[in-house]
């Protein structure tokens, strides 16, 4: 191949090298910033630096080669700077070897042997180089060079291949074959690069002057930088294909969490709900027993007291004065009686237990027309039926508190109450044309406490509670209920 060809080949070569490295680098920097990297940011943080190091160099080795082509001269800086970042990248290599060796396998250090091997590898290198450049003068940049690989590319690219192969078991052993196999990939590629690395430029020492670049592209019939590009690439995608399944496992674990959020927030309104509704069942029970006591008993006294007085007054017919404070007596007690018969029938309804909710809903539309003068009609939509008792009671407490707000506080008379039932739900809806308020405003107690009671009663039946509001326009209040356990009896 003549040589311009060859070095617009190298060029395009250097290039992909130069950018998979860089591109690994980018994304193990990014790795590092994650909370759920796929290694310790010790370990990636090197392996990062390394990667952007050497897309660099290789870059740098296009453009040398563009420049010796082309005759450009070369500044005196150039070489040292280039041996910098070419040795800079593999010791930021080796440490990322070191480091995940120690994090897969526990242990404070390199494993013995490996140090054996590498130590007894090195003291060979070191020697043949020191017996040949006793001999044979070696330009400097080139002995540097290949020094550079031998005692820093070989070993770290080989302990970074061991590295990522216990990374890969350790993968296997936690059930992540995804993970696993990208590790492999990675580890086969750094296996691969180490070997290339050992192909440097010709020297006169062993093994350069028979394992350098030149012999490899006269038998080959193309350059060692082949191999070393595809390998960049093969290192690369295997170590993106990690992050991708790291990513896949955060997402999953993110998912997982959101779900488990989500199921507890349910179990909790779930519980909620019960609560609530356990408290509306014992608050009406407790109001249900009073009002039996109320009837049972204090009735019946205030009665007996009435006709203890009728009594009385009749035995004092020659006595005025007292038979005025006697009669004075009775009124006082049919006051009573009549207070507490109201007191009764707020308590709880005997309507609403006998009859059900459509005629409790009619007296008490028609108990505000009688006692609070109040224009309020009710109108019903579908098919009257008696429905879960839960039910009845909290729309029966719901229209009673809004009626009572629509009394104090809408400054009308007006009102209108709608019940619908459908095959699946029940709606009501009290609506006033009276002066509204902002909803988004703030509510400082007492105020609010009965919408907010409305609203409770109504959730705890697995109900919707809507309100709507502006100042000018009235007020709605909603409430829709899925009819759960119905009773069809009339």
């Amino acid at each position: 191949m003549p040589t311009k060809e060859l070095v617009q080949w190298l060029y395009l070569v250097f290039f992909i090298y130069g950018l998979a490295f860089f591109a690994m680098g980018v994304a193990m920097a990014l790795e590092s910033g994650r909370r759920l990297a796929l290694a310790d940011a010790r370990v990636l943080r090197p392996l990062a630096a390394f990667g952007l190091l050497h897309g660099t160099h290789e870059w740098m080795e296009s453009y040398l080669l563009q420049a010796q082509a082309v005759g450009t001269p070369l500044g005196v800086l150039v070489t040292p700077f280039k041996l910098i970042l070419l040795s800079s990248s593999f010791i930021c290599l080796f440490l990322f070897a070191v480091n995940l060796l120690r994090l897969t396998s526990s242990r404070s250090g390199l494993p013995q042997w490996h140090i054996v091997i590498f130590g007894s590898y090195a003291v060979l290198v070191l020697t043949s180089a020191s017996l040949t450049y006793s001999i044979i003068p070696i330009p400097w940049a080139n002995l540097l060079d290949g020094l550079a690989r031998y005692l820093l590319a070989v070993p770290a690219s080989m302990l970074a291949a061991l590295a990522l192969r216990a990374r890969g078991l350790q993968a296997r052993a936690e059930d992540r074959p995804a993970l696993e196999k990208s590790f492999y990939l990675a580890a086969l590629g750094f296996g691969i690069y180490s070997v290339t690395q050992a192909f440097v430029h010709p020297l006169e020492m062993f093994p350069a002057n028979l394992l350098n670049e030149e012999n490899f592209l006269a038998a080959s019939g193309f350059p060692i930088q082949v191999i070393r590009a595809s390998t960049a690439l093969l290192i690369t995608y295997g170590l993106l294909r990690a992050t991708q399944a790291v990513e896949e496992e955060r997402n999953l674990q993110l998912f997982a969490v959101q779900q488990a959020r989500l199921q507890a927030l349910q179990q909790r309104d779930e519980l909620r709900r019960d609560l609530l509704r356990h408290t509306v069942q014992v608050q009406e029970e407790e109001r249900a027993r009073v009002a039996r006591e109320l009837h049972d008993e204090t009735a019946q006294i205030l009665s007996a007291a009435s006709l203890h007085l009728a009594a009385l007054r009749a035995s004092l017919k020659r006595k005025p004065d007292a038979i005025a404070i006697v009669e004075q007596l009775q009124d006082l007690t049919r006051q009573i009686s009549h207070s507490l018969y109201r007191l009764v029938r707020d308590l709880r309804p005997a309507h609403l237990d006998d009859l059900g909710l459509v005629p409790a809903l009619d007296f008490l539309v028609e108990d505000a027309r009688v006692t609070k003068g109040m224009d309020v009609s009710l109108t019903v939509e579908g098919m009257p039926r008696r429905i879960d008792v839960s039910i009845e009671t909290i729309l029966f407490r719901v229209t009673q508190e809004a009626l009572t707000n629509i009394f104090r506080h809408a400054q009308t008379q007006q009102g209108q109450v709608h019940l619908c039932f459908s095959g699946d739900q029940v709606r009501l809806t009290v609506t006033d044309l009276g002066q509204g308020f902002d909803i988004e405003g703030p509510f400082h107690a007492p105020r609010g406490w009965g919408l907010e009671g409305m609203r409770e009663r109504i959730e705890s039946a697995g109900g919707i509670f809507l309100l709507t509001s502006a100042v000018g326009k009235g007020t709605t209040v909603e409430a829709l209920i899925p009819l759960q356990g119905v009773n069809n009896d009339n």
